[in-house]
């Protein structure tokens, strides 16, 4: 049976028994544990991959923690994660017609789609029976597949950062964009000044607005990332010089830097966690007409905010989830030619995975965690590992 990493109600509990639901304390890589699973058999529409590559996730720290919901208890007890990943087909059912055994191909996470496209619900999260991809082996349905550009010019770690954060900078884009422009046309504002906060999803966010081209600032406390987009013409703020919007000061301080870099006109797109001590700032920065985008609740899950005062100034707020099945194949074209992810420093090895999901939680990464789970890679592969 193949190695997959699990997660289990019980050593949720057991961890919040140890540090008394202090989640601050919490370590992940005592709840993700190694385990072994038995695959199901191959059916028809079926596609069985060797696991290649996988990134970490923070919807995986989101179910070790059980911070937003108990979605390990709420599915039984026990989970097995990995929202993205590259893997080789090993074995094709027999109605299969997408793929052969030996491509290269990508997973993606949506779950249940509705009747317009996007998910009820994600998979390897919350829907039910689905079985992620931190593992050395899967049986997924052909849907759940995307031929890998392998010519796209990026590396094997950097397509593996991929297939989860560009079909939702994707979405959050195209979104943000059509918003803005029910509101404010083309002829009256061309250019927009658009702003992301943190992590590898603002980052692809930025890259797209930058190709689009419009003004890009990139809010981050990583010295590495802020200069790996600035080489790509998209200007670094450190967030730490505003003391991660400690408070209010803090948060005037930022606005007024804004103020400065956009002669005055804030952010027309701001793409943040619609949360925490950013959420604010995301507001303040704010152009008139402006929208604020969101695809996570990594601080939580409610947000409060002064209605009047959005309104007055014509802000709208939008929550996203995730991409339709057209938009997925529609951001990995975009492989290489605008997503450019920025990679930390230290590839995991499989093993390692839980050490990987730590340090992502504690913001100790200078990129996007990459996890290697296969010792050795196919042919095809071979020349994109730097």
């Amino acid at each position: 049976m193949p190695r997959a990493y699990a997660i289990t109600a019980d050593a949720i509990a057991r961890e919040r028994a140890r540090v008394d639901d202090d989640l601050d304390r919490v370590d992940i890589a005592s709840i993700v544990a190694l385990d072994e699973l038995e695959l199901p058999d191959v059916k028809p529409h079926d596609v069985k991959i060797r696991i290649l590559v996988v990134s970490a996730e923070h919807n995986i720290a989101h179910a070790a923690l059980a911070d937003t919901v108990n979605i390990t208890d709420m599915r039984g007890g026990k989970i097995y994660p990995g929202n993205s990943a590259v893997g080789e087909v090993t074995e094709v059912g027999a109605d299969v017609t997408r793929f052969k055994v030996g491509d290269i191909v990508l997973t993606h996470c949506n779950g249940a789609p509705d009747p317009n496209g996007y998910p009820l619900r994600i998979w390897a999260y919350d829907q039910p029976d689905s079985i992620g991809w931190y593992a050395e082996e899967a049986v997924v349905g052909e849907w759940q597949l995307v031929r890998a550009p392998l010519e796209c010019g990026l590396n094997l770690w950097e397509i593996g950062a991929l297939p989860l954060r560009a079909p939702t900078a994707y979405h959050l884009w195209r979104r943000a964009e059509g918003i803005f422009r029910v509101k404010v046309s083309q002829e009256r504002q061309a250019t927009m000044n658009v702003l992301g906060f943190g992590g590898g999803v603002s980052e692809l966010f930025l890259m797209l607005a930058r190709h689009r081209g419009h003004n890009a600032f990139f809010c981050s406390g990583s010295p590495e990332r802020r200069a790996a987009l600035e080489d790509l013409g998209i200007v670094g703020i450190d967030q730490k010089q505003f003391n991660r919007f400690a408070d209010r000061a803090d948060v005037k301080a930022f606005g007024k830097e804004v103020k400065r870099l956009t002669e005055g006109a804030g952010m027309h797109i701001v793409c943040d966690l619609l949360r925490g001590p950013v959420f604010d700032a995301g507001i303040t920065a704010a152009a008139r007409a402006g929208v604020n985008v969101s695809a996570g609740w990594q601080l939580g899950t409610m947000v409060t905010y002064n209605s009047a005062g959005a309104s007055t100034k014509q802000i709208t707020l939008d929550h996203t989830h995730y991409e339709t099945l057209i938009g997925i194949e529609a951001a990995t074209s975009l492989y290489g030619r605008v997503f450019k992810p920025t990679i930390h420093h230290e590839i995991y090895s499989f093993e390692d995975l839980p050490r990987a999901m730590a340090e992502m939680q504690a913001n100790r990464q200078t990129g996007i965690p990459i996890i290697r789970v296969a010792e050795e890679m196919p042919e095809a592969v071979q020349s994109l590992i730097p």
